[in-house]
């Protein structure tokens, strides 16, 4: 849901850098925990390569609100994959959109960042609430709302921080316009809500398994 639609140029070369050097480095690890693994998960593998591809998918399919908003998928990939194949997920789908000119490419590195608060924060609220709301549907829409919220967070963390090059408009303006977007995105989260709880539920009933990753 949250993603910075800026073209490059539009964070100074040291904040490109800096981005992308903490995406980068978070990718590490995340490829330093699979490799260590004992043995490689191949049921999750397999769900990662589907919820790449149709995260692709969906985050090129436009929805005409305010000029256009879009679907990002990352709460159910994280709830299906699990933060550490999410990540992976996210930075391949911010690269082949930045190819397609869906975003810059030296804001890949932050839009990865704002989409793995949101795979993780789902993936989290998913299975603390395990207890406590054991119903799937209810479970996955409030994981994929806070998600979600989430991400708007860290996407007007990341810009305020950054800055925008060429713009003359104050830091309360550009804090005020991006609350905007961000109450938009929130808006149109209650239907990647919904229907991220009929896929889970819907999964939970027939593939239960599916639902059990760590």
């Amino acid at each position: 849901m949250a993603h910075i639609h800026l073209e490059d140029g539009s964070f100074s070369p040291l904040f490109v850098l800096l981005w992308w050097g903490t995406a980068l480095a978070l990718i590490a690890i995340a490829l330093y925990l699979l490799r260590s693994a004992r043995k490689p998960d191949q049921k999750r593998i397999t769900i990662a390569a589907f919820c790449a591809a149709a995260a692709f998918a969906v985050f090129q399919v436009s929805i005409p609100i305010a000029g256009g908003v879009h679907l990002n998928l990352t709460p159910l990939i994280g709830i299906l994959a699990g933060p550490i194949f999410g990540l992976l997920i996210v930075f391949i789908t911010n690269i082949l959109s930045a190819a397609i000119g869906h975003g810059g490419w030296g804001l890949v590195g932050a839009n990865t960042l704002v989409n793995f608060s949101e795979v993780v924060v789902a993936w989290g609220i998913f299975h603390v609430l395990r207890n406590l709301v054991p119903d799937l549907f209810s479970r996955a829409g409030i994981a994929t709302l806070i998600g979600l919220m989430v991400g708007n967070c860290v996407m007007i963390g990341i810009v305020m921080v950054s800055g925008i090059q060429g713009v003359n408009q104050s830091p309360e303006q550009v804090l005020f316009g991006l609350s905007i977007i961000a109450a938009i995105n929130m808006g149109v989260a209650i239907i990647e809500a919904l229907m991220t709880g009929l896929v889970v539920a819907y999964i939970g009933k027939m593939r239960p398994d599916l639902l059990e990753g760590r």
